[in-house]
């Protein structure tokens, strides 16, 4: 806890924001870190509750109120030394975690709660800052090889765990840098990539390869698969990665997007917002792109009203839109949840996020029903499309006569979620899949992440299947522990 009765005496306090017109003007991040000062104090309103709700509510378990008591005595070497202990990667949550911990907050239950994700941010910009973020190679080898195949969150927080007990891990990656969604997904504005690539230098001194441009099992065929982001000049067949290794752990993301088959769907400048997002990534990064896909001067709308739709909005505008609209097909949440209703489980409510603030009009409770083409030299390519909206009743979509619309559109970007990963890894590796496509393997018993083939595991977005940044480091610590486990009978690694 922090203070008695910091909770009484002060009130939560949000971390900044550099103004929309002066952000627009970058891809840098612009999300201004509590000063030391207001960290003390959102760590003195942590309460004596007894039952910290807040631990359970984060999916890594954070132990939340001993940082906070941490931070608010000033203590922040020790304070990012109990962070570390349950997060590997905090400069990636705390700035990208929606923060389950502080809906689940006993605070919220009817005031605000405390600011544990600006916490956790400047705890763990404060440790890079002083140099305490070190590596920490295993002091004896095992002599067991792991490959991880795929570098996202879950696939890194794997590798990082297995090396540290003395395993020789390699990482495969079918794209030209590491990271995964956290690289190609997230755009810079949201997350600078030098975060990802100190975690990597950091995990290369622990022994850690990498094998970046390395597709494991054959290229996808043309279709949806073949518009996810892939750099790959090699593959590496499941067969050859058995023979090498000793255990496989399969960490690929959700990347089949959700389609949206309405009259239309095939012209022009109708696309997924993972083609769109990646190509401005590679962008920042210094790759060339030919024929990038760009909304300068163009009437955008976005379909989808999650955090993916929210970055379309924010590139959108950082290209110089004409215009930003969002649509959410259903109805708009409260403004507010109904806490003793909800209270500690994550609540629905109508979240408006910074890029929504730079500019976009916002729509709820609206289908599409067609893209509308252009007409001659435009024929192929989407000038607007028309829309109703909808009602819900008994948990079915009614359209509502009478709210037909027709909406300008000269880009249109799918943001509607993920279905599955892409299914070529798992069919290459005979891989049983449960109903919604993604690899079959349970998280609990002796066989906890086991695929149904011998010495495969199976962990993140490819097991559970589209979630959070920190519910993939979460599956990635728990995978490795039971890679070790099946590796050397015994594990010491944190469950």
């Amino acid at each position: 806890m922090g203070k008695v009765t910091g909770f009484l005496e002060y009130e939560r306090v949000e971390e900044g924001y550099e103004p929309p017109q002066q952000r627009l003007k970058t891809w840098k991040e612009f999300v201004i870190t509590l000063a030391e000062a207001d960290a003390k104090v959102q760590g003195a309103r942590c309460m004596d509750c007894g039952t910290p709700f807040c631990n359970s509510g984060c999916p890594v378990n954070n132990i939340i109120p001993d940082f906070n008591d941490l931070v608010y005595q000033g203590d922040w070497a020790n304070a990012i030394a109990v962070l570390h202990q349950t997060n590997n990667f905090p400069e990636f949550t705390g700035r990208v975690c929606p923060a389950p911990c502080e809906a689940a907050c006993t605070l919220n239950v009817n005031d605000d709660p405390v600011g544990i994700k600006s916490i956790e941010h400047a705890i763990i910009d404060r440790a890079w800052a002083e140099g305490w973020v070190q590596p920490q190679p295993a002091a004896v080898k095992t002599g067991k090889k792991v490959a991880v195949v795929g570098s996202g969150p879950a696939g890194l927080a794997a590798a990082q765990q297995l090396a540290r007990v003395g395993h020789d891990v390699t990482v495969f990656e079918k794209n030209s840098r590491i990271g995964g969604l956290l690289r190609y997904g997230i755009p810079d504005f949201k997350m600078e990539k030098s975060h990802i690539d100190r975690r990597i230098a950091q995990m290369q001194a622990e022994g850690v390869v990498f094998r970046t441009g390395v597709l494991v099992g054959a290229m996808p065929a043309e279709g949806v698969a073949a518009k996810v982001t892939n750099d790959a000049k090699e593959t590496i067949t499941p067969e050859q990665l058995k023979a090498d290794f000793d255990a496989v752990v399969l960490t690929g993301g959700s990347e089949t997007s959700r389609d949206l088959p309405v009259p239309g769907r095939d012209l022009d400048g109708v696309h997924f917002a993972m083609e769109f997002l990646p190509q401005q990534n590679k962008v920042v990064a210094g790759d060339k792109i030919k024929g990038q896909l760009r909304a300068d001067g163009k009437h955008v709308i976005v379909i989808g009203g999650g955090d993916t739709g929210s970055d379309c909005v924010g590139t959108s505008n950082r290209h110089g839109a004409a215009s930003v609209t969002q649509f959410e097909l259903m109805p708009q949440p409260p403004e507010e949840e109904d806490k003793p209703l909800t209270w500690p489980y994550w609540p629905t409510k109508l979240r408006t996020s910074s890029s929504h603030e730079e500019g976009c009009e916002r729509s709820f409770a609206i289908a599409t029903k067609e893209f509308v083409p252009g007409t001659g030299k435009d024929k192929n390519r989407v000038v607007g499309l028309k829309t109703v909206h909808v009602q819900w009743q008994g948990g079915k979509m009614i359209e509502l006569p009478g709210t037909e619309k027709e909406w300008k559109a000269e880009l249109v970007l799918l943001a509607m979620g993920f279905t599955a990963p892409v299914s070529t890894v798992l069919d290459a590796f005979g891989v049983a899949r449960d109903n919604r496509g993604n690899a079959k393997a349970s998280t609990e018993t002796a066989s906890a992440y086991r695929t149904n083939v011998d010495k495969v595991f199976a962990a993140g977005d490819m097991r559970r299947g589209q979630s959070l940044v920190v519910w993939a480091i979460r599956e990635g610590r728990q995978a490795a522990r039971a890679v070790d486990e099946f590796l050397m009978g015994a594990s010491t690694l944190p469950r």
